[in-house]
């Protein structure tokens, strides 16, 4: 399995300097790469290949006076870059025939030097990690990591990688044996939980335990607005113009920051807790066109999703999805009758009574069906399972 871990360095000045021009030749490489592409297009041609552009834009192009400067950079550089967008197209062509997830893609752009940058070294460049704790990179230097954990083998490629707000990260891709990350089993069978997410509380879990919906985003919105007000009134292509950017991507940044932090936290509190997590399928993009739109991609379900499926993976719990047309909300827990709210005014009944006299709490009772279903979700593909490897 692999995993990537993340830490700040901290270069010096010329090293600065020097990830700057492996910055701007990645970016240029693959900004050539894509007019080269779209050229071929529009004039009939045939799809130019990768080693066709690896010859053509970085061989060739170094012996002309125009891309000289690409020499003064690491060839791995380049080449991971010219790599990057080949995969990019292969996603686009993939997404047009229907053969990827999600939605469609569309071609892909131009970089812009005003965005994230990275670059990315693979074992060929030979990058390496010092006995000192300075990470060495080819025609770069050693870079001064905080190392805030220990690296569980060898990285196979890092990346640097550099915010909109100035900072410069590294991203090492290592391999983790399966299971290394295993939880002991808890003593409690019983420990399970369905989790139903919402808006008025972020999730509510077994017990009627709820999490709160921090809105990091509405939070600073105030904030970012006045930002991004003293932002439209600069000159473009002044110096105070480059200030009021910095100002507007530290918003969003610490909004990006704080969120990503605080699903983590919740994550692993959830999979301590329990042995067994069941959640609903939501459809998030569906969700977010409505007038609640800034409120869903606040709260992030998505990324939540995927993280607690990606832990539970890791650490050995049971996770299961239920459908997202299952009636969790209007299933009464203790009959089995859909008596509960149906419809838009239905939204806004948190609490509601059964014929058979049961009274419900909206978030609780759909927390209630949701566990039993996943539960039994879980068991028919633990006996599949099961099935196959008796066959």
């Amino acid at each position: 399995m692999l995993l990537r871990y993340r830490y700040r360095v901290y270069p010096t000045a010329p090293q600065r300097a020097s990830l700057a021009r492996a910055f701007g030749s990645a970016r240029v490489v693959y900004n050539d790469a894509v007019a080269a592409r779209r050229h071929a297009f529009a004039e009939g041609l045939a799809f130019p290949s990768t080693a066709a552009l690896s010859k053509q834009l970085i061989t060739e192009a170094k012996r002309t006076p125009k891309r000289s400067w690409l020499a003064e950079v690491s060839a791995v550089v380049l080449q991971q870059s010219l790599a990057d967008c080949d995969r990019a197209y292969r996603n686009f062509f993939a997404s047009l025939k229907g053969a990827r997830r999600g939605p469609r893609m569309g071609p892909p752009k131009f970089k812009r030097r005003t965005g994230t940058q990275s670059i990315r070294f693979t074992r060929n460049a030979r990058f390496a990690v010092l006995h000192s704790g300075r990470l060495r990179l080819p025609k770069v230097g050693d870079l001064r990591v905080a190392w805030s954990r220990e690296l569980p083998s060898e990285p196979s490629s890092v990346t640097i990688v550099k915010s909109p707000t100035g900072k410069y990260f590294a991203s090492f891709v290592v391999a983790v044996e399966d299971g290394s990350q295993e939880l002991e089993p808890l003593a409690d069978p019983e420990a399970e939980t369905g989790v139903d997410l919402g808006l008025k509380d972020f999730a509510v879990l077994r017990g009627g335990k709820s999490i709160d919906n921090p809105r990091f985003f509405r939070r600073l919105e105030r904030k970012l607005r006045r930002e991004q007000r003293a932002l439209s009134r600069k000159m473009k292509g002044s110096a105070n113009r480059a200030k009021a950017r910095l100002e507007v991507a530290k918003v969003h940044e610490k909004i990006r920051h704080t969120r990503s932090d605080w699903i983590d936290k919740q994550v692993l509190d959830i999979i301590r807790e329990n042995q067994a997590v069941y959640v609903e399928g939501l459809c998030v993009t569906g969700l977010s066109r409505g007038r609640a739109a800034k409120s869903m991609y606040d709260a992030a379900f998505g990324m939540f999703l995927a993280r607690l499926e990606s832990k539970t993976a890791r650490t050995g719990r049971t996770f299961a999805r239920v459908d997202r047309f299952f009636p969790s909300t209007r299933l009464c827990s203790e009959c089995g009758a859909l008596t509960g709210p149906t419809g838009l005014e239905g939204l806004k009944v948190r609490k509601w009574s059964c014929g058979c006299g049961a009274h419900h709490d909206r978030d609780a009772n759909a927390e209630v069906n949701i566990r039993r279903e996943g539960r039994r979700l879980a068991m028919e593909r633990e006996r599949f399972a099961a099935g196959l490897a008796e066959n």
